[in-house]
């Protein structure tokens, strides 16, 4: 679906009735993310999977940076735009990042929040220089071997050609301007640790055991600092958690939704 919201085109996928989750895909990829989880999750919500800005279908990134809260401010107005005064938040990688931002500038909205696959630390100085330095990469060398890149530095050992076949189209089909203003917007990323502490709704964290950006300990001391959290280990799974194991994943989820529907 698409919609001219705030003079900017989105696109999103939906599907099923009810209060609405609203999830958020990761860095380069687009809301073809969840495929898998829109069956097995439309029988209790209305899933709407957003392409973020300069993503998948949604209009072009203009200038750069493009910071963490421009994206959760695009949520809000989507939110709106939907009718929909509380949401389940669902956010994986950078799609986390945007989802803690949101927390802290939106926070009322949330009727609860998963965390896939991320953190709340901000990167270190090593970290920060080394997206600069990707962003001129990739501008060089072209997305297909940025592509190649992350399928190593993404995927679990056990993941499937067609998954890895997915990631391949979403990056490759991501355009550079989106690509080099994300990487400088997560750079510039602030810490939001202490917004964990404030988000008095029921949480999940989930990570895959092969997680080498966001492992299981980060995952466990995320779901720690959360006042109602917990945390779910996806064995097998690498980094990309809805697409590696969805079964897994989709298990957990409506795990997460009863306990919300159940107050």
């Amino acid at each position: 679906m698409h919609a001219d919201i705030e003079g900017r085109s989105v696109h999103w996928l939906e599907r099923g009735e009810g209060e609405l989750a609203l999830l958020v895909h990761g860095f380069p990829l687009d809301a073809r993310l969840w495929l898998d989880q829109f069956d097995p999750l439309s029988s209790v919500r209305r899933v709407v999977a957003v392409d973020l800005r300069g993503c998948g279908g949604s209009g072009p990134v203009v200038g750069s940076p493009l910071t963490m809260e421009a994206l959760a401010s695009d949520l809000d107005l989507l939110a709106d735009h939907l009718g929909a005064d509380r949401l389940d938040l669902l956010g994986l990688s950078m799609g986390g990042y945007v989802a803690l931002a949101f927390a802290e500038l939106f926070g009322h909205r949330l009727r609860s929040l998963v965390l896939l696959d991320t953190k709340a630390e901000p990167d270190s100085e090593a970290g920060r220089a080394a997206r600069i330095s990707t962003a001129e990469r990739v501008v060089a060398a072209g997305s297909a071997a940025f592509a190649e890149e992350l399928q190593g530095a993404l995927l679990g050992p056990e993941a499937s050609i067609p998954v890895r076949a997915r990631l391949r189209t979403m990056v490759e089909a991501t355009p550079y301007e989106t690509i080099v203003a994300t990487l400088h917007g997560m750079a510039e990323r602030p810490d939001r640790t202490h917004v964990l502490a404030t988000v008095d709704v029921p949480s999940l964290v989930v990570t895959g055991e092969h997680d080498r950006i966001a492992p299981p300990e980060v995952a466990e001391a995320t779901a720690a600092a959360l006042p109602d959290g917990s945390v779910v280990v996806i064995e097998g799974a690498g980094h990309l958690t809805p697409m590696e194991a969805p079964q897994a994943l989709n298990a957990a989820l409506r795990a997460h939704l009863a306990r919300v529907d159940a107050g």
